[in-house]
């Protein structure tokens, strides 16, 4: 009987459906800000389902747009929902979905990638990093062109223990263009395997739920789309820090289809590369003939740890840039070509 009082209560009242909304407000999906809607409920409510017991918990929900994905968290039971939404055009039909579901709706006019969600929420849901996640859920529909630099932002949170993660390990259950998707979650040796998957890996226990068809939106985006849950993992597989392991793997993938001595050769300057990059190998005992999509966590952990010991070792090591190297030799030599076109054009009679 109880049980069934507390599914009554999380249900809304009656309400014009998304597609009404939609039409009532004139919403039309922008292009330049990559909005699809997705209206379908059986799909809303699948992705909320991902996310795991939602029931009295508090949920960020991303980009909720006309409501959709809203109304499928509120029903699951979220106690304490904040939306985040930047487009003012989509502020009316939430206040009028927040009306219905009284003091359970926060709304916040922003752009996610610098809002402060920490701010948000009430100190006493924290737990230790080491314990059970908090009742504490981001969830959201995200834009293709916000998803990747998003993932990063919260992946170095995470890394470091700030913003959304001061609360502990909060999980995430997140859509992405289905690419994206499968190189999150991409095994070592994968056709896919890409910095995004060593980034998220190595901090999270990172799930491909199920897959959506574009046709399932609207407008219908020419890709299909992927749902990821990502859980922080209590021991990160490398201890470093974040700006550290980015560095090399990005470096590692800068040549994905040569050995990854080339990339990661990048990290020194030129005229130490050859020394250090056989020094940072042997050190890793990394084979400098595997291709970076052949490195497994494992080994790139070798590699953070080696090459933060060069970098102790070599002062403004980790502060160099060959692109910056590179910059430099391009404006040497034409300062050098422009020199002799002078002294050529001086000798003229």
């Amino acid at each position: 009987m109880a049980a069934t009082q507390k599914l009554s209560g999380c249900r809304l009242p009656p309400l014009p459906t998304i597609g009404e909304i939609i039409k009532l407000y004139n919403l039309k999906a922008q292009k330049q800000l990559s909005q699809n809607f997705l209206l379908d409920t059986r799909l809303t409510d699948k992705i909320v389902r991902q996310a795991g017991n939602l029931n009295n918990a508090h949920v960020c929900e991303v980009g909720p747009g006309p409501g959709g994905l809203t109304r499928s968290i509120l029903k699951a039971g979220a106690a304490d929902l904040l939306v985040v939404e930047k487009d003012m055009r989509f502020i009316p039909g939430l206040q009028l979905l927040s009306e219905a579901a009284p003091g359970r709706i926060r709304i916040a006019q922003g752009d996610i990638l610098a809002y402060k969600l920490e701010r948000r929420f009430p100190a006493n849901i924290t737990k230790t990093w080491e314990d059970d996640p908090p009742n504490l859920h981001i969830i959201g529909n995200l834009p293709f062109n916000v998803s990747t630099p998003l993932i990063i932002k919260w992946l170095e949170q995470m890394s470091n223990r700030t913003g959304i993660f001061m609360f502990g390990r909060t999980r995430l259950t997140l859509t992405f263009q289905k690419e994206v998707a499968e190189r999150l979650t991409a095994s070592t040796g994968s056709r896919q395997r890409s910095r995004l998957s060593v980034m998220a890996q190595y901090l999270t226990t990172v799930k491909s739920c199920f897959t959506i068809p574009g046709q399932a939106f609207v407008p219908k985006p020419n890709v299909d789309v992927g749902v990821v849950h990502f859980t922080p993992l209590a021991q990160p597989q490398i201890q470093q820090p974040f700006k550290l392991v980015e560095k090399i793997v990005k470096n590692a993938f800068q040549f994905r289809r040569k050995h990854c001595r080339r990339g990661l050769g990048m990290l020194f300057p030129e005229s130490q590369r050859q020394e250090l990059t056989e020094e940072l190998l042997c050190s890793a005992d990394v084979d400098p003939t595997l291709r970076p999509t052949e490195i497994s966590i494992s080994e790139f952990r070798a590699l953070a740890d080696a090459y933060s010991k060069l970098c102790n070792e070599n002062q403004g090591l980790f502060d160099y840039d060959f692109r910056e190297e590179l910059k430099f030799k391009h404006q040497v030599k034409r300062q050098s070509d422009r020199s002799n076109q002078t002294e050529l054009s001086d000798g003229n009679p």
